[in-house]
């Protein structure tokens, strides 16, 4: 290591400490400090790890978090960052953070966001990716879909030998042809003669090859299913990994089979089971037996603002992140399911973490809301005036809506909410918000790892 590396280690590492030891944060300034000083600090600090990179639109944070709790069965020490901090400056904190691992090649899962993809393997070339899904987010970061994924590629062409773990259901993900090993999951259909289209506004639905809109067999939501192109022959490839079952499905929990293993997770939502079924791809790659997997899978540990559940003086409240429409609906359609009376509670922000653009609400299928035994409405947050008006929109009725831009009198009137249980949604900033508020109060420990 040159002389330069070791200042800009020691530099990050004694920021770290000080701001995890007295600030109860340190996520990302300590790498942006780090980086400033040497801006090729990851080669020499990722160089002895097996790295494995998790990127998409959705479902980064879930995954990562079940792909290391499946991956301890067999790994003693798995570097990750929880926290979510996924951009350079927080995969070099991750590294500093790192503790002396005796291993001669520990293992890293490391959450990357799609534009940072690159910034990590220019520098370290990773054993894996996986891929969860391609969504239309923060359209002034990203843009289209395709912009989104041509960021990913350029960042996986730097690394041609790892092996591409991705859904299979996602017709972008079989669209450019790349010489990696590919291992890819999916949801198993058992009716071949199905002939059906995805919703006319849905993204990505057009053949890549004779850009005809495609096909499918079996949709499980949005773009997602078992897709082909009647006319050029274009189609889903084999799945290594087909779930063929699922069952009971709840607002806290599902069970569903994955290569004849039996697999529950405590957390709702089928987009969701598209992350287990993801992070057991990754288990199996690594050596995992499908029973390890499912034992990993019951240890039901939370990941912060990914249906976290916070006792708040008696009430049960869940508390999930939404950041495009796609999460959105199946947001929706998850406490759709729910047979008890809740809270329904709404919080919108707009900064760059957000996306400084906020039309992507009136994609959210919000209308459904006035289905479900809600007996509270909520909205709040830098742009209430947004959601407030999307909700009145969608026909909520004026007596149960509430309008509090302030998240910390949100906090304040939960206990005096009519139901016991209570839904948040709420986008990144506000939730990072809400959780400092709900850690001063004393309902969650300060800090996200």
């Amino acid at each position: 290591m040159s002389l330069r590396s070791e200042l800009a280690t020691f530099a990050g590492k004694s920021s770290y400490w000080f701001l995890h030891t007295f600030m109860h944060g340190g996520s990302s300034l300590p790498g942006k400090i780090t980086t400033a000083i040497d801006p090729e600090i990851l080669k020499h600090l990722g160089k002895n790890y097996d790295v494995v990179v998790i990127t998409g639109t959705n479902g980064k944070t879930l995954t990562t978090a079940l792909t290391v709790q499946v991956l301890k069965q067999k790994y003693e020490n798995v570097l990750t960052n929880p926290s979510g901090s996924n951009m350079e400056q927080g995969l070099v904190t991750t590294f500093l953070k790192a503790k002396n691992n005796k291993s001669k090649r520990p293992l890293a899962v490391l959450e990357v966001d799609e534009a940072n993809v690159i910034k990590l393997t220019k520098y370290i070339k990773p054993i894996a990716f996986v891929c969860t899904n391609i969504f239309r987010d923060q359209m002034d970061r990203y843009g289209e879909i395709y912009t989104t994924y041509k960021k990913i590629i350029d960042g996986i062409k730097l690394a041609p030998k790892a092996t591409i773990i991705a859904n299979g259901d996602a017709p972008i993900f079989n669209s450019v042809d790349l010489p990696n090993p590919k291992i890819y999951y999916g949801f198993k259909n058992h009716d071949d003669e199905n002939d059906i289209k995805a919703e006319p506004n849905t993204d990505g639905i057009l053949c890549p090859k004779c850009q005809n809109i495609l096909h499918y067999r079996y949709i499980s939501y949005a773009n997602l299913g078992n897709y082909f192109c009647p006319h050029c022959g274009f189609k889903r490839p084999v799945l290594n990994h087909e779930l063929t079952k699922l069952g009971q499905l709840t607002p806290n929990s599902s069970q569903f089979i994955v290569d004849g293993q039996e697999l529950s997770i405590g957390i709702g939502g089928v987009y969701n089971i598209y992350n287990a079924l993801a992070a057991y791809s990754v288990g199996r790659f690594l050596g995992i037996e499908a029973k390890e997997a499912a034992t990993a899978f019951q240890s039901n540990e939370r990941v912060f603002g990914r249906q976290e559940q916070i006792n708040v003086e008696g009430k049960d409240v869940t508390l999930i992140l939404v950041k495009n429409p796609v999460g959105l609906n199946q947001v929706i359609d998850m406490i759709s399911k729910e047979q008890e009376d809740f809270s329904f509670i709404g919080l919108l922000n707009a900064n760059y973490a957000d996306g400084i653009d906020t039309s992507w609400i009136w994609d959210g299928e919000f209308e459904r809301l006035n289905q479900m035994p809600i007996k509270k409405f909520i909205t709040g947050g830098e742009r209430y005036r947004d959601i407030t008006f999307r909700l009145k929109v969608a026909g909520v009725d004026e007596k149960l809506h509430e309008v509090e831009p302030d998240l910390e009198k949100v906090v304040k009137d939960i206990p005096n909410l009519p139901t016991k249980k209570v839904y948040i949604l709420a986008t990144y900033t506000a939730m990072l918000q809400l959780r400092k508020d709900f850690a001063e109060k004393g309902y969650i420990k300060g800090g996200m790892e």
